[in-house]
């Protein structure tokens, strides 16, 4: 490549593209579709869905939607799996509990279904008692089968659609497993991958000759991720954290301080990560004015050789990590007062409630974001 084809490339305008990130957290992620539906009322346009667990459900729902109205898709998928079973029970207290245990005792067809009258209680692997453990308690089936209604997977490679991204976890390495739509046909499985939640005895998947569980396992908010499969163009991001960040109140008891643990442990952590590329995009920047002003000074014939010399890798260097986060906006859901099994509550007056949730802080958020420019 020439110098002038160089300098070229080097002050053409840099691209941009538009980010969400989803969590996992099981029924939570009624949530993130209420965030979608209001940014989608406000034109806002996705380049890039990421998500894990749930999240990854999501995301695949919104980049694959089969009827091309992804916001309208992704509520029926949330109103179709919510459980009605429960619906009768007036005090709302009670009925995420009654919900929970109904779940857990008799599954949801159309997403996890209890496996403990099939073989997977024993493990021919094992001798004596440690037989007669299981190796999970609920497959995803129904979630594979309900997905399948909802997301055209064909269509997910088109140019025109958002990419998708999505992140499990390797059970073997316990090394994060990436796919992503620019460089992978994602089907079904792959999604399921993404939501094996071991600590609620949901089974692995196996896919591509590795064996999988939930990403939130290494990360619940994959931003890392999409930078990484993405580090050319700048950024506008904006993250759904389904566990609060702050708690003003210390826990009361053991049920309680279960709940913050698990709230602290898939929050957002973004905060280093994004340090850290502030920092790169700070050192990129500056070796971009330094360039300028080397590229434009009268240089004696050593010192021009020096830089023509170095300035090949400069470039490989500034557009393979270029990527700069110009903004990021949180939408990060609250509660009144603490339930440990709030994200296996599937009823459908929890379902609506989140799905209005997220709409309601999502206007909030975009309103502030507003207020300050």
């Amino acid at each position: 490549m020439t110098q002038r084809e160089l300098k070229i490339r080097h002050t053409q305008k840099r691209e941009s593209e538009t980010v969400l990130v989803m969590q996992g957290g099981g029924s939570l992620g009624a949530y993130e579709c209420g965030v979608y539906k209001a940014l989608t009322r406000q034109g806002i346009k996705f380049d890039i869905v990421s998500g894990t667990s749930i999240g990854a459900v999501n995301a695949a729902i919104i980049a694959g939607s089969k009827n091309g109205k992804p916001d309208r898709d992704l509520e029926d998928f949330w109103l179709e799996i919510a459980e009605s079973a429960t619906a009768n029970i007036v005090q709302d207290n009670l009925r995420p509990v009654m919900s929970t245990f109904y779940g857990a005792t008799f599954g949801n067809s159309r997403v996890f279904s209890p496996t403990w009258h099939t073989s997977h209680w024993s493990n021919p692997e094992y001798n004596g008692m440690a037989a007669w453990l299981p190796l999970h308690l609920y497959n995803l089936s129904g979630l594979r089968d309900t997905l399948k209604s909802y997301v055209d997977f064909a269509k997910l490679s088109a140019p025109n659609i958002p990419r998708l991204i999505l992140s499990c976890t390797d059970i073997k390495s316990s090394e994060p497993v990436i796919y992503d739509s620019a460089a992978t046909r994602i089907d079904a499985d792959h999604v399921v991958a993404c939501a094996g939640y071991p600590f609620y005895g949901i089974e692995w998947t196996q896919k591509d000759g590795k064996f999988l569980w939930d990403g939130a396992l290494l990360s619940n908010t994959p931003l890392r991720e999409v930078i990484d499969s993405s580090p050319k163009r700048d950024k506008e991001v904006y993250i759904v954290n389904l566990f609060p960040h702050i708690q003003e109140e210390l826990p009361k008891n053991f049920v309680e301080v279960w709940h913050r643990a698990r709230d602290i442990m898939h929050t957002d952590k973004t905060d280093n990560n994004l340090k850290m590329s502030r920092v790169i995009s700070r050192h990129l920047l500056l070796m971009r004015e330094m360039h300028d002003i080397l590229s434009n000074a009268e240089l004696d014939s050593d010192l021009k050789e020096r830089f023509l010399k170095i300035e090949p890798e400069y470039h490989k260097l500034a557009e393979a990590r270029g990527a700069i986060i110009k903004d990021i906006t949180r939408i990060e859901r609250s509660e009144d007062a603490p339930f440990l099994f709030e994200d296996a509550d599937f009823s459908l007056a929890t379902i609506k409630k989140l799905i209005k949730q997220g709409e309601d802080d999502t206007e909030k958020a975009l309103a502030r974001k507003q207020n300050k420019t």
